[in-house]
């Protein structure tokens, strides 16, 4: 096999990505036909800068789902092929195996692994924490931040000390202490996540239960199914093989190993505990500082006039007029967050070190950045086109939010 130019690279890459075009025009075309009846997000198409900012945001998130799928990677990110160590892009693989493909098409790192393949498999990684870490911190603002804001005094002032004090410490010093071994021995993430997790349940609940209080029939059943489901996906998350921690010191058992849905890789939870703890005090203090505000407007007193309970107001009068800056946040966060997990890559913290993310496969490119860019080069480039798609992602909302 020849080695392949630099057009038959760009065409061949352009191919694998084949699914992912699909898919955007189909998205793009049904949501443009639709923008009239999708509120604020129907409204993001009428944005040029929205719409970038969205096509780079998804173009990641399909190649994520479709490179978990196998559909777009040409090789598997661990394997490993003799004579293919640190070769440029476009270099045929030696004697292919039947049905193998022919070539490295963004060539091959320090250990002859396929860069475009652990490219690919990594932006499943990000996909999969950085947005549901970012909902899980939210879930925990908002549950503190509403009350916090709403009632003020001894509650506020307490709340308020816990965030200050979580953000007093630098973030990468308390990501560093978090994921390092030792505490991770300790068990210190289980109890963080035992803690961080049930947020999203007690907010489920108190949401439910404000809407539907004056209809116990409908409420009642509802709250069972509901908070029993989230319950179950709850101890399947904190749980590994049916135990919150399995050491030889200390077990303690979570359910029965048969209804554990499924178990996280002790790397990534530690990871996704750790972006949660550090991301809900900032989102404790936006929700607060909103909630502070909204909560002298008219439709507050309107509703306090006909009788409506704390929780309902904070959640079904508060939270929807606070939805703009909230989702600007959510956008711009799921960036920091990005950043952050490329930053414990970079350092080699958290995640384990044959992961395909981005910021373990730069730290391992860097290393011979002087002979040979093609291993560092994609992911980076990567990691800041997802960036900068949320950021203008959320100059796009912004803009439309503000014409409300």
């Amino acid at each position: 096999m020849e080695p392949l130019g630099t057009f038959g690279i760009i065409a061949r890459i352009l191919y694998q990505f084949t699914s992912v075009w699909v898919a955007l025009v189909i998205l793009f075309a049904v949501s443009i036909a639709f923008k009239r009846r999708l509120g604020l997000y129907g409204k993001l198409f009428d944005s040029p800068i929205g719409m970038i900012g969205f096509a780079l945001v998804m173009f990641w998130v399909f190649t994520g789902i479709f490179g978990a799928m196998d559909l777009i990677v040409t090789f598997d990110p661990l394997e490993q092929i003799s004579g293919m160590k640190n070769k440029p892009p476009g270099t045929a693989v030696a004697n292919p195996e039947d049905g193998q493909y022919a070539w490295y098409l963004l060539g091959g790192d320090n250990l002859a692994r396929d860069v475009f393949s652990r490219l690919v498999k990594g932006a499943w990684v990000v996909v999969q924490i950085a947005p549901l870490a970012t909902l899980f911190a939210f879930m925990v603002g908002i549950t503190l931040g509403l009350p916090a804001g709403y009632y003020g005094g001894k509650l506020d002032t307490f709340l308020s000390f816990l965030a200050n004090l979580i953000l007093a410490f630098p973030v990468i010093l308390l990501f560093y202490l978090l994921v390092t071994p030792e505490i991770v021995d300790t068990g210190v993430p289980n109890y963080m996540a035992t803690v961080l997790f049930v947020f999203p349940i007690i907010f489920a609940g108190v949401l439910l239960n404000s809407r539907y209080y004056t209809q116990p029939g409908f409420r009642t059943p509802l709250l069972i199914a509901v908070l029993g489901v989230m319950a179950w996906l709850y101890l399947s998350l904190i749980s590994t093989g049916g135990y919150l921690v399995n050491t030889r010191e200390l077990s303690i058992p979570a359910l029965p190993a048969i209804l554990d849905l499924f178990d996280i890789p002790g790397g990534i939870l530690v990871v996704f505990v750790s972006v949660v703890f550090v991301n809900s005090p900032t989102v404790f203090r936006i929700v607060r500082g909103l909630a502070m505000d909204l909560r002298t407007r008219d439709y507050v007193a309107a509703a306090q006039t006909r009788g409506e309970g704390p929780w309902y107001i904070m959640l079904w009068e508060i939270l929807p007029n606070a939805r703009g800056p909230l989702i600007v946040d959510f956008c711009l966060r799921i960036g920091y967050t990005t950043i952050l997990l490329g930053t414990l890559g970079f350092f080699g913290l958290g995640l384990p070190p044959e992961s395909p993310d981005w910021g373990s496969t730069i730290n391992e490119g860097r290393k011979l950045l002087s002979i040979y860019l093609h291993p560092a080069l994609p992911p980076a480039l990567a990691l800041l086109s997802l960036v900068l798609g949320l950021n203008l992602l959320a100059d796009g909302l912004r803009e439309e939010s503000l014409k409300d």
